[in-house]
């Protein structure tokens, strides 16, 4: 259950970072209040997880794998540029979180 609210956490950070450039710089109301709502969902889920696994590997895998997850969501919908240099750095933030995870890092 554990790894449900971790991809609940990691999910509710990602949209809340896609729909960033959508609040016009918290400007407009409602998505602004829909990014707010996320990112507090976000570490609601991410205090719990943070019960059961280490700080660091579950912000390891919080951060790494959100980053990892906007920065595709960026080249493939938002039309960002890809290049070698930018699909190699994403292949070591998930091969650093597979690392982390398989290190073991329960309590």
């Amino acid at each position: 259950m554990i790894w449900v609210l971790l991809v609940g956490a990691i999910a509710a950070e990602v949209v809340a970072t896609s729909l960033l450039p959508r609040t016009q710089e918290f400007r407009a109301l409602r998505p602004t209040a829909v990014v707010l709502a996320l990112y507090a969902a976000a570490f609601v889920l991410l205090s719990r997880v943070l019960l059961e696994l280490e700080v660091g590997v579950a912000y390891a895998l919080w951060a790494g794998l959100g980053t990892a997850a906007v920065a595709v969501i960026g080249m493939l919908v938002l039309g960002e540029r890809r290049s070698a240099g930018k699909l190699t750095g994403l292949a070591l933030v998930i091969a650093g979180a597979v690392l982390l995870n398989l290190s073991g890092g329960g309590r």
